[in-house]
This record gives structure tokens, C-alpha cells and sequence, in this order.
């Protein structure tokens, strides 16, 4: 899943944009995030002076040579980052250029003068930006840029060309207010000129410096008055029934004056903080970074719950099934995995009696299936107690079990955890698609799409050769193998696809490995005709496609 990037940008200076952009990337780095800090506010940059005391090593380039290696035609730009220590996660920051000291260092005005951003574009700059843009979503889940205020051709390249979200940082007075929605409207003409495919803006409103504690008479009006105003910001992303006035209390930043002096992150300091502490409400501008600007319904009913949300990201797992079954279940469980990948879900099979697999610190799976035939066997029982436990902890929130259960087995002897899950009957003698399509439904949150039936029957095929193992329990089973392997070809042929999931089927029970782990090495004359026939299934699957 590619990265985010999300443009904090401002019409006037002096309203805390940088502010809330560093204490934003350091919360979302420390949970669990990878992020990317970009400072491109050339005229006035100051990024680097937040992250300073966390820094790996003074930034020695930048955005500002990032142009140069344009410039100067190189091929394979650096990086231009230094890491940020944010206790174990994964925050980089490229500065606006080579940092002395506290300042950048004396021939970056220069450098940074040198460069006509026009005249970059009349030369293929936009592309260029385009794949470092797309080097960065690949490697972060969120690209935070700090534009420069006003309009300005650096705003437009931060504003218009790169990110997929805006947060308008703005303060209470008639000069931020008159500018804050049409900037984010002028952003969408300047897109609706480039030649990328870029939805509208999503736009989040932040007020900021707002003291209501020695004025709150004033400070309430103000706030309905920008309420007012930035309304019509809210219209593509806020969830029906949740109102602007809602959102923009929990967007609000207030005005502490210890926080006022010098570059600080407030957010490494309060932990947790209380609700009339400053990294409260930076906590709710970084949820809602890290939910995609979505779930504001819940943010509306509990703050606190929504930012727990984000705060527990979501793991990244290879898988998002794995099947647990004895055994006796090899050919139920590996017809269930197949029918599943044709479902879109990325499965695999667990052997519960190898006790390796228990040693495994990590998940490689997001979810365990535990096929139960009789009764739950002991390593079953061990490897899914040890699946609940890491459930439990902060950071599997979204993990689930599911328990399958051939027809006849007694509910009553499973463990009591067990029973409380939702339990699904079938029967061995039947193929498991039906159940299949249930954990689809349950893993994926969302109605697996019928398939063309001849589609359907391709990637049965497909999915049996890719099963055959690389050995065989004994010689004489080749035979029966390559008879199976030209019937999938005949079927192919005459477009016979009832006769083709037959086949496909009858290859699956044969791929059957042997139990103690021996066999024969399967001829390679066999292996190339399994090769020959994928490609054609690939290319008949391609054209069905299409």
C-alpha cells in the first residue's frame, strides 16, 4: 500500500504551520508510522530547528539540491534525509538545505536563488518531482510538507502537484480568514491543470493560537466566526450527521504561552496529556491524519477512542490468513486456501504438529483459521492461545480467529474462548467454497464480488499446478499426474470448463504430499509442461480480463 502526502500549508506566517507539522510527524512516527518530513518552505525554513536535539546528523542537503541534481541532470538523486530519534519509530527529515550550526549554511541563499522554478518546468521538472514523489510514498506511510505561505510557484508545487491532502493551519484574524478556503480552491484549479490523475483536495481546517482561557467571551466568537467560514472545507470528507462546529472543536489548537518560546515538541514532553494541554489537541490532528481524514463519526462520539485507533496502527502482515488444521484436514484445508486466493485472500497453511512454527516470534499472518475435526488438537490449542495472547496486546486490535468445524464435532469440547467465537459447520465431503466466501466477507469487511464462472474455473486451474510440490510420495503417482495435467490441457482446448475444475480438482488431491516427508523428485520433463500450461491459463485470464 503506497504512502500519503499531506501539504500543511498556510496564507499568512507566524500562525505555527511548522509547529504543528513537527509535533505531527512525531507522533505518528512514535505510532508506529513511517514518516517523512519535507521542509519547503525555502524563504524561511526552520523544520530542522524542531527536530535539532533528535537528529542522527546535521543535514548537510536538501530540497534545495534536490532541484540541483535537476539541474545538473543527475540520474540517481540522493536521499537528501537524516533519521529523527523518536523512540524506535521511523521519522526522516529533509531539510531545506545544508544546516550550520543553528542556520543554514552561507551559500544556501544563493543556491536557492539560483533556482527558476518556471523554467524547471518548461525542462520535465514535473516528472521528475513525480518519481521522487512516488520513491517517497513507496517507502513512507505519510509525507508531511511544510509549504511556504502565500501564492508562489514553490506554494503551487506544494499545494497543487503533490499531496493528496491539505491541512490549512490558520489564526484567528480577518487576514487568514479571508484567504484560508479560496487557497485550498485555487489549489484545485492548479491541479485540474496538471496531467495526473489527483482527486479534489480533502482540506483540514486547523485553527491555531487560539487563548480562550483570559478572553473566552472572544475567543467563542471567533471560533464560530472561522467555524463559518471554513465550513464549506469539510464538504468531501466529513461523515453525514457530524457537523462543522463538532469538527473544529477538536481541531483547535490552543494558545499556551510557555510553548510560544523557541522551537519545541510539546508532544515529547506530554504523556499523556490532559485535555487543557496543547498536545491534546495535536493528538487529534495527527488521527485524523492516521485515519485518512475518515471514522470522523467516531471522533464526533469519542475522542478518545479515535485517537487509541490510530494510535494502535495496523500491522503490516504478509498474509492475511493463516489456516491451522491436523493433518487428517491436509486436502479440506488446502482446497479452502485455494478457493480463498481465488477470493482476492492472501492464505496459507499452518501445520499445527510442527512445533517449529511455535518458535516463530513473529505473525506472518494477520488472522488464524483453525479447522477442527473432532476435537482441537494440543498443538492447535497452544498455537491459538499464543494467537489470543498477541491479540490482546495493543497492537492486534484488528486480528481475528475464526473456528471451523467439520459437521457432527461437539461444540462442548472445544475451550471456553473458543466457543465464545463464532463457529462454522461443514461438511468434508463438500468443496469449501460457501465457507470460503464467509471469512472473505469477514476478513475483508466487504461482499466478495461474484465471479464469471469460466474466470472462476481458470483460477482453479492455475492455482492446483501451482500446488503440485516438488516431490512426490512415490514414483508410480507421476503417471496419474500427467494424465491429470493433459486432461487440464484438453479442457483448456475445448473450452470445457466443467471439465476443467474436474481436472483442477483431481490434481489437488494428488499434489497430496507424503506424511513423513519423502517422495520422488517430480521429472522436470512434468515441471515444463506445468510451466507451458500456467502461461496459457495467464494469457486466457489476461484476455478475460481485459
Amino acid at each position: 500500500m503506497s504512502g500519503t502526502v499531506i501539504t500543511f500549508y498556510s496564507y499568512k506566517g507566524g500562525v505555527g504551520r511548522s509547529f504543528t507539522l513537527a509535533n505531527t510527524a512525531v507522533l505518528l512516527a512514535r505510532w508506529g508510522y513511517r514518516v517523512l518530513a519535507v521542509d519547503w518552505d525555502l524563504e524561511a525554513p526552520g523544520l530542522h530547528l524542531y527536530f535539532r536535539p533528535h537528529l542522527s546528523q546535521t543535514p548537510d542537503s536538501g530540497v534545495v539540491d534536490l532541484a540541483h541534481d535537476f539541474m545538473r541532470k543527475v540520474e540517481l538523486p540522493r536521499a537528501h534525509t537524516v533519521s529523527v530519534d523518536v523512540e524506535g519509530g521511523v521519522l526522516d527529515l529533509m531539510a531545506a538545505g545544508k544546516v550550520v550550526g543553528n542556520k543554514l549554511d552561507a551559500g544556501y541563499a544563493h543556491r536557492m536563488q539560483e533556482i527558476d522554478w518556471a523554467e524547471l518546468y518548461d525542462q520535465g521538472f514535473a516528472q521528475y518531482l513525480e518519481d521522487r514523489r512516488a520513491e517517497w510514498v513507496a517507502q513512507y506511510d505519510f509525507v508531511l510538507i511544510d509549504s511556504r505561505t502565500g501564492v508562489s510557484d514553490i506554494a503551487g508545487i506544494c499545494a497543487a502537484q503533490l499531496p493528496d491532502r491539505l491541512v490549512v493551519v490558520f489564526t484567528a484574524n480577518e487576514q487568514n480568514l479571508n484567504e484560508v478556503v479560496d487557497i485550498a480552491h485555487l489549489a484545485d484549479l492548479a491541479r485540474d491543470r496538471l496531467p495526473y490523475d489527483r482527486p479534489r483536495h480533502q482540506v483540514m481546517p486547523v485553527l491555531s493560537r487560539l487563548d480562550n482561557r483570559m478572553e473566552y467571551q472572544r475567543a467563542e466568537e471567533w471560533h464560530q466566526k472561522c467555524t463559518g467560514v471554513v465550513a464549506p472545507l469539510f464538504s468531501n470528507w466529513l461523515v453525514k450527521g457530524v457537523t462543522p462546529e463538532q469538527m473544529m472543536r477538536h481541531l483547535t489548537v490552543p494558545y499556551i504561552s510557555f510553548w510560544s518560546f523557541g522551537e519545541l515538541l510539546p508532544v515529547m514532553v506530554e504523556r499523556p496529556p490532559s485535555p487543557d494541554q496543547i498536545s491534546f489537541a495535536l493528538e487529534t490532528v495527527a488521527a485524523v491524519i492516521a485515519h485518512e481524514y475518515d471514522r470522523t463519526d467516531l471522533l464526533a462520539d469519542n475522542r478518545d477512542a479515535y485517537v487509541a485507533a490510530a494510535r494502535s496502527r495496523r500491522r503490516k502482515f504478509d498474509l492475511d490468513l493463516l489456516v491451522s488444521s491436523p493433518r487428517t484436514m491436509w486436502q479440506t484445508s488446502t482446497e479452502l486456501i485455494t478457493e480463498l486466493r481465488l477470493l482476492g485472500v492472501t492464505a496459507d497453511r499452518s501445520v499445527s504438529s510442527d512445533p517449529e512454527f511455535l518458535d516463530q516470534i513473529g505473525d506472518p499472518a494477520e488472522h488464524l483459521c483453525l479447522v477442527v475435526d473432532g476435537e482441537l488438537s494440543r498443538w492447535q490449542l497452544t498455537e491459538a492461545e499464543r494467537f489470543m495472547r498477541r491479540t490482546l496486546s495493543p497492537d492486534g486490535a484488528q486480528r481475528q480467529m475464526f473456528c471451523l468445524l467439520t459437521r457432527g464435532t461437539d461444540r462442548e469440547r472445544l475451550p471456553g474462548f473458543l466457543r465464545s467465537l463464532r463457529l462454522v459447520e461443514f461438511e468434508k465431503t463438500v468443496r469449501p467454497v460457501r465457507v470460503a466466501r464467509e471469512l472473505h466477507d469477514l476478513i475483508k469487511a466487504t461482499p466478495a464480488a461474484e465471479t464469471e464462472p469460466d474466470h472462476e474455473a481458470l483460477r482453479s486451474a492455475e492455482a492446483a499446478l501451482r500446488e503440485l510440490p516438488e516431490q512426490l510420495p512415490y514414483g508410480g503417482r507421476f503417471a496419474l499426474v500427467e494424465e491429470t495435467v493433459r486432461g487440464i490441457a484438453w479442457a483448456l482446448d475445448d473450452g470445457d470448463m466443467d471439465l476443467l475444475r474436474d481436472r483442477s480438482a483431481d490434481l489437488l488431491l494428488l499434489s497430496k504430499p507424503h506424511r513423513n516427508g519423502t517422495g520422488v523428485v517430480v521429472p522436470a520433463q512434468l515441471r515444463t509442461e506445468v510451466s507451458a500450461l500456467l502461461a496459457r491459463i495467464e494469457r486466457r485470464i489476461n484476455a478475460f480480463t481485459d
